[in-house]
Formats: structure tokens, sequence, C-alpha cells
């Protein structure tokens, strides 16, 4: 079972407590606001099945987070396989979602960080990218604090209309080796 720890965090596999506070998490407009829609507890329940099942099966994927001092859930952070529908496909990308709560506190930063080590270190990965509506720019930074570069390869989501204010997305990414070079 993976279990990554952190400073402050604590990076699992999901648990039964933690489906209606994820619930709560995806359902907030201001926590979803760079994301199409809010979503149902069944929708949100199906992507932590998904989530289970990455990390089952392919030995990574979202992870739950909790604080370490308090045990509390406070949303996801971790590395996913998006599928082949993205221009740069096939990819495995990095990514968060935190309650509303803990943002600004470095605590995304902290969890993507241990999740990149992970990646290159465990699962001996070459690259990792992330992506993000052009407008996000709280995401974005997070991006380039783990050393993450912008690829200026801006693309169209697949899963939006090209007139939707969130279609284009900017892509970062980082390469072991760069990772690398951060470490030292």
């Amino acid at each position: 079972m993976i279990y990554i720890e952190t400073q402050r965090l604590i990076l699992r596999q999901w648990q039964q407590g933690d489906y209606a506070e994820f619930a709560k998490l995806t359902a907030s407009t201001v926590v979803m606001k760079y994301f199409p829609r809010t979503l149902t507890a069944e929708q949100s329940a199906d992507g932590i099945e998904k989530s289970k099942s990455s990390i089952k099966n392919k030995g990574f994927g979202f992870w739950a987070v909790e604080l370490k001092q308090t045990k509390e859930f406070i949303g996801f952070i971790g590395i996913n396989d998006p599928g082949d529908s993205l221009p740069f496909s096939p990819c495995v990308e990095i990514g968060w979602r935190l309650a509303q709560k803990y943002w600004g506190q470095g605590l995304a930063s902290e969890g993507a960080r241990a999740s990149l080590q992970f990646a290159f270190t465990e699962l001996g990965l070459s690259e990792i990218v992330s992506f993000t509506p052009v407008l996000n720019r709280n995401s974005e930074k997070v991006m380039k604090r783990i050393g993450m570069t912008n690829t200026t390869q801006n693309f169209i989501h697949p899963g939006l209309n090209n007139d939707h204010k969130l279609a284009e997305h900017l892509l970062y990414k980082i390469t072991l080796d760069q990772w690398q070079a951060e470490q030292s």
C-alpha cells in the first residue's frame, strides 16, 4: 500500500470516511471555479473509485491527503494517467485539489513535491506534466514552485467547447533531469 509522508501531510489510499468530505469539496463553487461544473456526490464518489483503482492497479493515482497532526482529510494530491484524449498523450500528470480553508499554506506544493519524488525515484518516470486553464493563476504558481516549466504549448482541452472560458489550458512539465537539478 502506498503511503507518502511529508512534514505536514499524509498521502494515502482513499478510505470510506473520505467520500462525504470529498463530495463537499467538489460541490463547492469556490473550489471548482476552474472546472466546468461542480460535482454531485455520485460523480465525486466515481472520481474516488477511479483514483482507488489506479492506486491499486498502477501503483499511483490521486491520493487522499490528510493533515498529519489532526488526521483531517483535506483533498487530494498525486499523479495520474489522464488517458489518451490530450494532444500530448501518453503522459502522467500531477494534480491537486484541496478544500478552500487549506489554500495559501504551501500544502499543495508540499504534497506535489513528494509526489514528484515518488514518480521519479519509485516509478522511474522520465517526465511529469501538469495543465490548468489559463485563468487559474494559483495552480500555475504551484507548478512553478515545484520546479515545472511552461512549455508555451497552450492547448484547447478536448473535453470543452473551443469557446468555453476555461477551454485554453497551460501545459507545464518537469523532466527527471530538471527535478534532479532542483534537488542539488
